[in-house]
């Protein structure tokens, strides 16, 4: 038998599965490979669809039913009480060295960012574009359009028109829309953020090719906005460890990423509240999975993990692409 441990450099999850490896194995000799793969392209060829993946004879018996993309971004395995982890657990190594097969509903391999970290983010799957019911919809679409034209919070009275069109004050609305999560309402009241918009400074500064420059939320928020308004951006952020300058400019649709290598840390807090609170500042750009793998361990009580540029795209997309679409 051979024994392949696919890891991108220096994931902290490549030694526990070799230990859980060395613990199934129950003192059978077997060599055990570690590679490390650093390119989407390899993680092709291997087979790699996040680190650590394990490999028996070169076949990954953890697969996800249907396959999953090539990644060089964390994987994340369910253990039988459906609890996450960063590695298969010993009993299901065991169970597929004895040449039996898992039940992948409760130990599948994964992305970390496509379950519980992204809960917030997209409001737990139903999405982060509010009800057309009760004017939430329109009062919502009037809040992001200011906040386009203008990078900054309308006042509530700016948006009395909107509210009116389902017989209601803005106020009302406005604290709906923040018991909802949609948006996020100050102790007086006023707009301090509507994803993917911060009324106040944050890391993230992202330039609208037909409109006002503007912060934005967190990395996902902001690669989100060129989808959102269907225009051409610049996002301008910072590598929280190495303090390099992080860039993204979008031109039709295409983002070039500057470094090139630059990635995007997805995580969230294990508290409950809104992702405002428990994600924003998780989410982050990097200058390359080195300083992110470094701030994800100075920030142990954060879940998540690093996810690749064209990942980090589809999430903003599919998350903010279809805010303003219709009424």
């Amino acid at each position: 038998m051979r024994i392949t441990v696919l890891t991108v450099p220096d994931c902290p999850n490549a030694p526990v599965a070799r230990e859980r490896i060395a613990a199934a194995l129950d003192g059978r000799t077997v060599d055990v490979e570690l590679v490390e793969v650093r390119e989407e392209a390899d993680a092709a060829r291997w087979g790699m669809t996040g680190s650590p993946t394990v490999l028996l004879d070169g076949v990954d018996p953890f697969a996800v039913a249907g396959g999953a993309a090539p990644s060089v971004s964390c994987r994340l395995y369910r253990d039988a009480d459906g609890r996450t982890d960063g590695a298969p657990s010993v009993q299901a190594l065991r169970q597929v060295l004895a040449g039996g097969s898992v039940d992948l509903s409760a130990a599948t391999g994964e992305d970390c960012c496509d379950s519980d970290v992204l809960d917030l983010v997209g409001r737990g799957g139903r999405g982060r574009r509010a009800p057309a019911e009760g004017g939430l919809r329109a009062v919502q679409q009037a809040v992001l359009r200011h906040f386009a034209a203008t990078g900054s919070a309308p006042e509530p009275a700016v948006l009395e028109a909107a509210a009116a069109t389902a017989g209601r004050m803005a106020g009302e609305v406005l604290a709906e829309l923040d018991r909802e999560d949609f948006l996020t309402l100050d102790g007086d009241g006023q707009i301090r953020a509507a994803y993917p918009f911060s009324a106040v400074a944050t890391p993230h500064r992202v330039r609208i090719a037909d409109g006002a420059e503007v912060w934005s939320m967190c990395a996902i928020d902001a690669l989100g906005i060129a989808a959102m308004l269907d225009q051409d951006v610049v996002i301008s952020s910072v590598d929280p460890v190495t303090a390099e300058p992080v860039t993204v400019t979008v031109t039709g649709g295409a983002a070039v990423w500057r470094p090139a290598g630059a990635v995007v840390f997805v995580g969230r807090r294990g508290h409950e509240g809104p992702a405002a609170a428990v994600c924003c500042d998780a989410l982050n750009f990097f200058a390359g999975d080195a300083s992110a793998r470094t701030w994800a361990e100075e920030h142990p009580q954060v879940e998540g993990g690093i996810v690749s540029q064209a990942r980090a795209e589809e999430i903003g997309r599919e998350t903010f692409g279809p805010l303003l679409r219709g009424n």
